[in-house]
């Protein structure tokens, strides 16, 4: 089995079949460390991106008024216990243009290994974009994740973004994203992350409502369970009149886990209007003895608990 193939076949871990790379009318990337080893491009859509010695470097442009039919897949991870994997990206939805990505990040053996991604993401008037990324890094919590973006929502847009973790070991997080909202503009942002282990979580998603009637949601969905921590900060910020924005952060701690929840909002207009929610606790002891006394076991209720919050 070649390298490819052994990625490939854990896509059903992060929600993708991998007979979706050989559907012809679906365009995909397929990256192992710095190698690209499989491309496939569609109408509409520019795909230019290269290899070299230390980085995946290129861009992805879905052209002004085009709607693509399938989503984007891009599939990154390595294959190897050690290793490092650099992404730097530049993905432009021109004006009026819509797209969905799937990106699925896939580290199954890692001991030892990192992944860094650097991107900037810029969305024209009227477009449309949902960027879905799911993660797997294997059992033995010896991955470093390292995801940065830098997002510009236009006139009318629309960005919503949805990162998830939930399988296998976490290893060492720590996301880093920045958006920017214009007039009537909408940005939502979405994590849902299971650490347990000796697990390392670290969030930071910055939301900015520069334009008039722009509007942003954060919301983070955090299971922590043995020794892990995690710390999540959650920023928006309001700066003209009819901008509205949300912060929502929710925390379940088990066993020795450890977490912090720090929302900052800032109000810049009288007509603007900022809301958070944060919440740490442990699982609904209510909601236990029901689960219970339908003839569950403890282990089992509380593993149904958390499946149906990171849903």
């Amino acid at each position: 089995m070649t390298e490819r193939d052994t990625l490939i076949r854990l896509l059903p871990m992060v929600g993708a079949e991998p007979e979706v790379l050989d559907d012809e009318r679906v365009a995909h990337l397929v990256g192992l460390g710095h190698r690209i080893v499989s491309r496939r491009s569609v109408p509409g859509l520019d795909l230019d991106l290269k290899e070299t010695p230390d980085a995946i470097v290129g861009t992805m442009i879905v052209r002004a008024g085009v709607q693509l039919a399938q989503p984007v897949h891009l599939c990154f991870g390595l294959a190897h216990p050690t290793g490092l994997q650099n992404i730097h990206l530049d993905l432009v939805v021109e004006e009026q243009a819509s797209a969905s990505v799937l990106s699925h990040c896939l580290f199954p053996v890692a001991r030892a290994a990192q992944h860094r991604m650097r991107a900037t993401v810029h969305l024209g008037p009227g477009a449309s974009l949902t960027y879905s990324e799911g993660h797997y890094h294997g059992p033995h919590g010896g991955m470093q994740v390292v995801p940065q973006a830098s997002i510009t929502v236009g006139k009318g847009a629309r960005y919503r973004s949805d990162f998830s973790l939930l399988s296998g070991s976490v290893g060492e997080l720590a996301i880093d994203y920045a958006v920017e909202v214009e007039e009537d503009g909408i940005a939502e942002l979405t994590a849902k992350l299971f650490g347990h282990g000796t697990d390392r979580i670290a969030v930071k998603e910055a939301v900015v409502l520069r334009g008039v009637r722009s509007r942003g949601l954060i919301k983070t969905r955090v299971v922590l369970a043995d020794e892990a921590r995690a710390e999540i900060t959650g920023i928006t910020e309001a700066h003209e009149r009819g901008a509205r924005g949300h912060v929502d952060c929710l925390e379940i701690v088990q066993g020795q886990a450890w977490a912090s929840a720090i929302p900052i909002v800032r109000v810049c207009h009288p007509d603007a209007k900022v809301t958070h929610e944060a919440a740490i606790g442990s699982v609904d002891k209510k909601e236990l003895e029901t689960l219970m006394a339908r003839g569950l076991a403890p282990e089992q209720a509380i593993e149904l608990i958390v499946r149906g919050l990171l849903r």
